[in-house]
């Protein structure tokens, strides 16, 4: 499975499959299942080299690799609720939105700002690290020189702040 012609056989053989369940478990978005599929057959690559055919067929794996991104999916969407599928979308095509100007960059770096500043250090620093710089919480963590678990939770609660905070703040 871990060469171009293992892992064209698996697509052969259990990509209608894995893309008949996702859809099935998100309700007909085919977006997300597509999205679904395409994750499962990543990570199932990823790790190929973990199968072991004694403990079951490619398909079996397959379906568990499936289920674990189904649970990642059903968790993301929990803590952005906001999501929509890509039917629910409606005509975005009157260009205002197509290139924000430098006055739309400095309001919303301003803006950014001042709901930084309404949080505690700590909270703060792990979330302009980990959120806006885009680094690894163990990365964060060595440098902060706490446990991960820490700048986790500091970044869990500052959110949850930010998310509390009045549209107009």
């Amino acid at each position: 499975m871990c060469t171009d012609a293992g892992i064209a056989a698996v697509l052969a053989a259990d990509r209608a499959l894995l893309h008949w369940r996702a859809m099935r478990g998100l309700g007909g978005d085919t977006g997300q299942a597509e999205q679904v599929v395409q994750e499962t057959l990543l990570r199932a690559w990823r790790s190929c080299a973990r199968f072991d055919p004694d403990k079951g067929s490619v398909r079996t794996w397959l379906l568990a690799i499936q289920r674990n991104v189904m649970i990642d999916l059903a968790r993301s969407r929990a803590i952005r609720p906001g999501d929509v599928r890509w039917d629910e979308l409606g005509d975005t095509g009157d260009g205002c939105y197509a290139s924000p100007d430098f006055t739309d960059n400095v309001t919303d770096g301003l803006l950014v700002a001042d709901l930084l500043a309404r949080l505690p250090a700590a909270q703060r620093e792990a979330v302009v690290e980990v959120i806006l710089r885009d680094r690894a919480y163990q990365e964060v963590a060595d440098d902060f020189g706490v446990p991960v678990g820490t700048v986790k939770t500091r970044v869990h609660y500052a959110l949850r702040s930010l998310r509390r905070l009045p549209l107009g703040a």
